[in-house]
């Protein structure tokens, strides 16, 4: 490997990073297609690919190993992509029937009366991570971050309200 007059590597980067999207980028389009099967995702995945790549610049000595990472990354990304995909198609919206007639939102009104009743009785901070949780909708890095807590301490702090909750409801009924 060549060296500049400093002894260093050379650096690699925007003009060759130029080059070498030139150069590539439709041979890794093409493999990126016989991956994912799709042409826009296989443009995205080849995109991000060179986008990681720019980030790297300098820390790649030749258009070899840039190569050999672009093709790397194209192949993850591809993987990732898959994933994404067939998680997507797996995932099915609940819904919510809606209750049946009046008597069925009677019933309804009254188990959302108990599960009010029994939050009464958990600990403050599982009452608060089980709100905002499942009424606000919050992920657990945002909960965390609201309650000034770890992400740890807040599945932990939910699964142990999620049970006491249960404990709860499945008694006589909160008092």
């Amino acid at each position: 490997m060549a060296r500049t007059r400093s002894g260093a590597p050379p650096t690699f980067g925007e003009a060759e990073l130029s080059e070498l999207y030139a150069a590539h980028r439709l041979s890794l389009v093409r493999l990126a297609i016989l991956l994912v099967d799709d042409l826009a995702s296989a443009e995205d995945v080849v995109q991000d690919a060179f986008a990681a790549m720019a980030g790297r610049r300098g820390r790649l000595d030749n258009k070899a190993a840039a190569l050999a990472y672009l093709r790397t990354s194209v192949v993850n990304g591809s993987r990732s992509a898959l994933r994404r995909r067939r998680t997507a198609r797996g995932y099915v919206a609940p819904h919510d029937a809606p209750p049946d007639g009046p008597e069925g939102t009677v019933v309804l009104a009254e188990e959302h009366r108990e599960v009010y009743q029994a939050l009464d009785h958990l600990a403050p901070r599982q009452r608060e991570v089980l709100v905002l949780r499942y009424w606000s909708n919050l992920s657990e890095i945002e909960i965390a971050e609201a309650l000034g807590i770890s992400r740890g301490s807040v599945k932990s702090t939910a699964s142990r309200a999620l049970d006491a909750l249960e404990r709860i409801l499945t008694q006589e009924g909160p008092r």
